[in-house]
């Protein structure tokens, strides 16, 4: 029982919060913007995948940087700093992502919507990690 008390803290600090509710909005355009740019553009998965992911990415970023983990710093060296390594972070889940799409759209055949879907939660827990440990960390 102790365990599930230390989880349940962890899951309602402020930030965890702010990173879900923020999440959530990173994750909504990442799946609009991939869903429409497939059915209203007929694009191929990977051309709408790029474009979500870089949309995506600019409102977590802004969301991350400023609400979630509070680093106000807009001094130069400090958000230029922060925003590669956001971006390289992503990067990394950017690999994942295609990597979990491919697999789940080009050899399971699943449909694209619900293999993006499945794909945000690897993608998201990789990207909370990344940020919370070495984007946004506390000096």
């Amino acid at each position: 029982m102790n365990l599930i008390k230390k989880i349940w803290r962890y899951m309602t600090t402020p930030e965890m919060l702010l990173y879900i509710i923020f999440g959530l909005g990173t994750t909504a355009v990442n799946i609009l913007i991939f869903h429409f740019s497939i059915s209203l553009l007929h694009w191929s998965w990977q051309a709408a995948n790029i474009l979500a992911w870089i949309l995506a990415v600019v409102f977590a970023f802004i969301t991350n940087k400023l609400w979630v983990f509070r680093s106000k710093s807009m001094e130069t060296f400090v958000f230029w700093r922060e925003f590669v390594e956001f971006i390289a972070a992503r990067l990394l889940s950017l690999g994942v992502d295609y990597a979990c799409l491919w697999l789940l759209i080009d050899v399971c055949r699943w449909g694209d919507l619900w293999a993006k879907i499945l794909d945000n939660v690897f993608v998201i827990i990789i990207n909370y990690v990344l940020s919370k440990r070495f984007i946004f960390r506390k000096k």
